[in-house]
């Protein structure tokens, strides 16, 4: 590899005579490496910086060929007119005489600070490169040079929002903009440690695990060496790829090694960057299999997977309805015997403690620090393993494949009691006005649900660490799951969660379009079809308001559609049982809305209602017929005056509309099914429930 070639050119000349101005010349002619920066570099806050800082651990890892100077300065600025600029340093001054032949730059941290950015921001590019034009220009000899995108400033930060976060990823995209027109080497040190704040203690510096990281991350750069060929680790046996999609496949190999694949007899080649990434772009597969996947690198390291199947993908995600298992369902002993289906695969991440009501060993909790709480694997549908998956992903998979005769993977990531805010990505959390605040302080944050925070607090109580994590933390699913997930085609999305969430339905109305767009992002399809279940019926006296939320959310938020489940609910049990409905009916909306099937997908959905002297109208969508579901008369239908006051009152079935006398003048809001356990019995021809609802009256409504 190149980086290689270069240091054996430079223990050469070294070897030939060249001398080290003002520093002592090894006897060994070793290679000198030169570490720039602030009190990241320095090593600030660490016990004993001179063995913990990144440069220290960097010495250790690249051992005795290299001699590793820290030139790192606390508060110090890119910007030379920054408040404290690096380059009027005697440390800077030091590294030019130590006349390195590698040069690490990691500088723009301070220059966040309101006195830096806001006043001289048009200079941080032409600063930059005379930085890197300094030590390029020592004795006619360039050095290979690194210059790094930053690592990360967390939100506990005390200027995060005033100005650090916004200007730090200003600098962050001059950075790479740099290392393009100097032709430098680019070190991103900010996504390895953007999924720890566990390691920042004050925001800002990382701890010695932290710098171990950014240790290990120059070491990768510096070597080319990243451990050999690895598969991203979602490709493996018995998994399925999107039908009518490229075919990437991706992962980690050492720089400068070529690639070679080989997929339905289709060959591709890539070169592995100095970042260690590769990837392989096939054209679409026939859908079916078994298909296998060769990868090998130019070392004969090798990687073979089998049994490979191509056909639909979706992801189930959510809490514990959705986790709920097949083996628990309401029809398990029927179902259960015969669900052996080799064209139907199971992907469950599955957690490697749950947050019952205990508290966690220690093992466990250092293993949720590094993101290591998902297990599982790609595996076939069959007696043996069904039983433990998703019921509803199990039903929603089975009826997919009955009616597209195609193979079908279903991806289940789901955590019982998790809030929505643990599947969003932190960026998007970061830059959110509304969900921002989510992320400080977290465990006692009131954004959070109450029992959440307990919970929580109960299973992590034997860390000595005061930021231990927590998947019902925010952003902590997303990093240790559904970034594995993502970049990989998938259909769509079907999602059951809320209950964590239900304190709060005004604060779900910005979260959950939130983390739709986050997934859409991540999974590079701006339309990505994302159905959810309507939260079924229980008696907590917040779930009415948090169902019209979610009836609301389903006619704003583009490409989603909602799974009416009230009339399944269990007045006493958050775990209703009925499992097989819910997932026929999430599989009905994507055989009409994503596959185009001509079958009814929906319950009856309220369009509003005109009140023409003692009379209402409500007409509704999705309802050639409209019907109750016991035969019996119409349930939970209320109005209001201009008073606010609601009262029952008598409706009945007029063909397509719901017809309620009343001597109540000016009626303004109408409400069905409002009670946290409904006993609504609305449905339409189809045998589909409506939703629960309150809406007031619409002046612009059609009644024909």
């Amino acid at each position: 590899m190149r980086y290689r070639f270069h240091i054996v050119f430079l223990l050469i000349s070294f070897l030939m005579g060249n001398t080290i101005i003002g520093f002592s010349q090894p006897s060994d002619q070793k290679i000198r490496v030169a570490s720039i920066g602030d009190s990241v570099t320095k090593g600030y806050g660490l016990k004993n910086p001179e063995s913990q800082s990144y440069p220290a651990q960097l010495q250790t890892l690249l051992g005795s060929s290299y001699q590793v100077e820290n030139f790192g300065v606390s508060g110090t600025t890119l910007l030379s007119k920054g408040h404290r600029p690096y380059v009027l340093t005697d440390e800077y001054q030091r590294a030019l005489a130590f006349k390195p032949q590698i040069v690490i730059i990691h500088l723009g941290l301070n220059d966040t600070d309101p006195r830096n950015w806001p006043n001289y921001r048009d200079d941080f590019i032409p600063d930059y490169l005379k930085l890197i034009h300094s030590f390029q220009s020592l004795d006619g000899k360039s050095p290979k040079i690194f210059i790094c995108r930053m690592t990360p400033i967390f939100n506990a930060h005390p200027r995060f929002k005033s100005g650090t976060r916004d200007w730090f990823w200003q600098i962050q995209e001059k950075i790479e903009q740099i290392a393009k027109t100097a032709q430098v080497g680019l070190i991103d040190l900010h996504t390895p440690l953007y999924s720890r704040p566990d390691l920042f203690k004050d925001a800002i510096h990382p701890d010695q695990t932290g710098a171990g990281i950014i240790a290990k991350t120059v070491f990768q750069h510096i070597t080319g060496n990243f451990g050999g060929l690895q598969l991203a680790p979602v490709f493996m046996n018995h998994m399925v790829l999107q039908q009518k999609s490229k075919i990437h496949v991706w992962g980690k190999a050492n720089s400068g090694s070529e690639i070679v694949g080989e997929f339905n007899h289709q060959i591709e080649k890539c070169i592995v960057g100095e970042s260690g990434d590769w990837s392989l772009t096939f054209n679409p597969a026939p859908a079916g299999g078994p298909y296998t996947l060769k990868v090998n690198s130019g070392n004969q390291q090798s990687v073979l997977l089998n049994d490979i199947l191509v056909g639909e993908i979706w992801i189930c995600a959510g809490q514990s309805n959705m986790e709920f298992q097949l083996k628990d369902a309401a029809t398990a002993s029927s179902d259960l015997p015969k669900v052996a289906n080799p064209n139907l695969r199971f992907y469950q991440l599955k957690g490697i403690v749950r947050p019952d009501d205990t508290k966690w060993d220690s093992l466990s909790l250092e293993r949720i620090n590094k993101l290591d709480f998902f297990e599982g694997n790609w595996e076939k549908c069959n007696p043996e393993n069904s039983g433990n998956f998703s019921a509803i992903g199990y039903y929603f998979g089975k009826m997919l494949n009955e009616n597209l005769n195609v193979p079908v993977g279903i991806i289940q990531v789901s955590v019982g009691g998790a809030p929505i805010e643990a599947f969003i990505d932190r960026k998007t959390l970061e830059f959110d006005p509304n969900l921002v605040d989510v992320l400080t302080n977290w465990k006692q944050n009131d954004f959070i649900m109450d029992w959440c925070r307990d919970r929580a607090k109960l299973n992590i109580s034997l860390s000595k660490n005061e930021l231990q994590r927590h998947p019902f933390e925010p952003a902590y699913i997303y990093e240790s799951g559904i970034q594995v997930l993502a970049g990989m085609p998938v259909s769509g999305v079907i999602w059951y969660q809320g209950e964590s969430n239900a304190h709060n339905a005004e604060h779900y109305k910005n979260a959950f379009p939130a983390l739709v767009n986050s997934w859409r992002s991540s999974f590079n399809n701006p339309e990505m079809p994302f159905y959810f279940a309507q939260l079924s019926s229980l008696n907590r006296p917040s779930w009415p308001y948090f169902r019209n939320i979610q009836r609301q959310l389903s006619l704003s938020v583009p490409n989603t559609a909602m799974v009416v489940t009230s009339d399944l609910g269990d007045s006493l049990n958050v775990h209703p049982k009925r499992k097989r409905e819910v997932g026929e009916r999430f599989a009905k909306l994507a055989l009409a809305k994503v596959y185009g099937q001509k079958l009814e997908y929906s319950g009856p959905e309220v369009l509003g209602f005109k009140q023409i002297g003692e009379v209402i109208r409500i007409q509704f969508n999705h309802a050639s017929q409209l019907k109750t579901s016991d035969g019996m008369p119409l349930r939970e239908f209320e109005i209001a005056g201009r008073d606010g006051i609601f009262e029952l009152v008598n409706a009945s079935v007029n063909g397509k509309e719901i017809i309620i006398q009343t001597q109540i003048k000016n009626v303004q809001k109408i409400r069905y099914g409002w009670n946290p356990f409904s006993r609504g019995n609305l449905v339409n021809e189809a045998g589909l429930p409506a939703s629960t609802f309150e809406m007031e009256i619409d002046k612009n409504i059609l009644i024909k």
